[in-house]
């Protein structure tokens, strides 16, 4: 009979060193294992505090951001870990508890869904933004996209008319609208209707993209940022008008540091550096730039309000008509056009500058996300919060009409009973992702973005089954519509 064996007999350097070899170690495994056996308690502490130690968020803060950040986690080192490992998550793969790796993003009429490094879509194919061929308008459920050869996809943007997809290689592919070589690959004034390579950026090893209206911003795993497409606002930081058909550098950022995260609005861009600072050009409509004033800006320009307050940002998400920024306190600032409530605030007036969320700030963010006119935010807790317009019920509250405003955040209720690692909201459709892999949408659905062939609307969160999901190619056409 084999001799039994207790976790905590394990010397406390073995025990130490085997926790943090692991790659996928979580704040909820190290949760579960104290619970198990609270002997170990100081060591599972020790551990959550190495692990937070060489995380990359972590790393990049100054002393007295790191001391802030504690304190806010009231000195728990395993809080700290779950925001870090939260916000990491929230803005790439999200690791389920079955081991798969998932993403979520929605554009107009559409959602794409990364799931086992494989991609699907469903909603709309306007342009060839789903990349099933040009033969197919819509897809009714989940459907996978086949690209030239077997590749890994690690991540994807496809917030307007046209997507792009970063493989594990680096490599980069594109779809849709090319009318203003948004694609990148040199022409432009027809759609693509299935993912091609963009060769323009062959050599150069990409982690992130980021799609605007008819333009993509690509950033490398060096830190540096790559855009091309229309350029009439300067969105693409070149410091002209002038349009690129290809992938160029944004020399303008070079100096400055490592770009870690980037966001594309309809017409402007913004760009997260390691040390904190966020960069804006293009448009200045609504505000969005952050810099007061409405003017355009053809190159990169740092928010001062961020920096005179010495805020570390570490995540931005853009709206269409205004921006949401989370810091490494967990803190919300928002500006931008007030209509609706997407700011937040109580009320419907427009900041012309980052202002502090402060009817939430006793609560830890992880992840921000906007649209038209909406804002969401998810805690470390798992739970999301919801402002701004609800049009077809894209907020997720079941109690309110389907044109409400919503002044101030709200939790939703309908999404309390599980736990949201990711969120990403289209124009009037949203879809969550929880930590099992569960999916769910709420909102529009006239065009089967929500990935349900029966529903119109869904004024709740309703689960999206991924049972359906077809592997083959000659299968997808059985549940797209195709052009007749």
């Amino acid at each position: 009979m084999a001799e039994r064996f207790y976790i905590q007999e394990l010397p406390s350097h073995l025990l130490i060193e085997i926790l943090t070899s692991s790659a996928h170690l979580t704040a909820t495994d190290l949760v579960s294992l104290e619970q198990t056996c609270q002997t170990i308690r100081s060591i599972i502490e020790y551990v959550a505090f190495h692990l937070c130690a060489s995380h990359t968020i972590y790393v990049s803060l100054n002393v007295n951001a790191k001391t802030e950040l504690l304190d806010r986690c009231s000195g728990n080192w395993k809080r700290v870990l779950r925001f870090l490992q939260g916000v990491e998550q929230a803005s790439s793969l999200v690791v389920t508890s079955s081991g798969n790796e998932m993403q979520i993003t929605t554009g107009r009429y559409h959602t794409l869904l990364i799931s086992d490094s494989s991609v699907y879509s469903c909603g709309s194919s306007l342009c060839g933004v789903l990349g099933h061929g040009s033969e197919t308008k819509q897809c009714v459920s989940f459907s996978r996209i086949n690209f030239p050869f077997s590749l890994h996809v690690v991540h994807v943007s496809a917030s307007h008319n046209h997507a792009a997809f970063v493989m594990q290689s680096g490599e980069v592919f594109t779809c849709g609208d090319n009318s203003s070589y948004c694609c990148g690959h040199g022409e432009g004034g027809h759609a693509i209707f299935r993912p091609r390579r963009v060769e323009a950026l062959k050599g150069v090893s990409c982690k992130q993209v980021a799609t605007g209206l008819s333009f993509t911003a690509f950033l490398t795993r060096q830190g540096h940022v790559y855009t091309c497409g229309s350029n009439a606002h300067g969105q693409l930081g070149h410091g002209d008008n002038v349009d690129r058909p290809t992938p160029k550098i944004v020399e303008a950022l070079e100096g400055v540091g490592c770009v870690v995260q980037i966001a594309a609005g309809p017409s402007y861009t913004l760009a997260v550096m390691d040390d904190g600072t966020v960069y804006s050009f293009g448009s200045g409509t609504n505000f969005c730039l952050g810099h007061g004033e409405q003017h355009n800006e053809l190159q990169p320009r740092a928010i001062q309000s961020f920096k005179r307050k010495n805020i570390h940002v570490v995540r931005v998400s853009a709206g269409d008509e205004h921006v949401v920024a989370l810091d490494s306190n967990g803190y919300v600032y928002t500006w931008g056009k007030g209509y609706c409530g997407a700011l937040g605030h109580g009320d419907e007036i427009d900041k012309t500058t980052p202002a502090l969320l402060s009817s939430i700030k006793g609560l830890l963010v992880v992840q921000v996300c906007a649209r038209k006119r909406k804002t969401f935010v998810l805690m470390d807790n798992g739970s999301v919060f919801a402002f701004g317009w609800m049009a077809f019920g894209g907020l997720g509250f079941s109690d309110r009409g389907v044109s409400d405003k919503v002044m101030k955040p709200h939790i939703i209720n309908n999404l309390r009973a599980h736990r949201v690692s990711q969120i990403s909201t289209g124009l009037y459709h949203t879809v969550v992702v929880t930590n099992r892999g569960l999916i769910f949408g709420f909102g529009d659905n006239a065009r089967e973005q929500l990935g349900h062939d029966l529903l119109r609307t869904c004024l709740k969160p309703t689960e999206i089954s991924l049972l359906n999901t077809l592997d083959e190619a000659g299968l997808v056409a059985e549940h797209c519509l195709s052009i007749i």
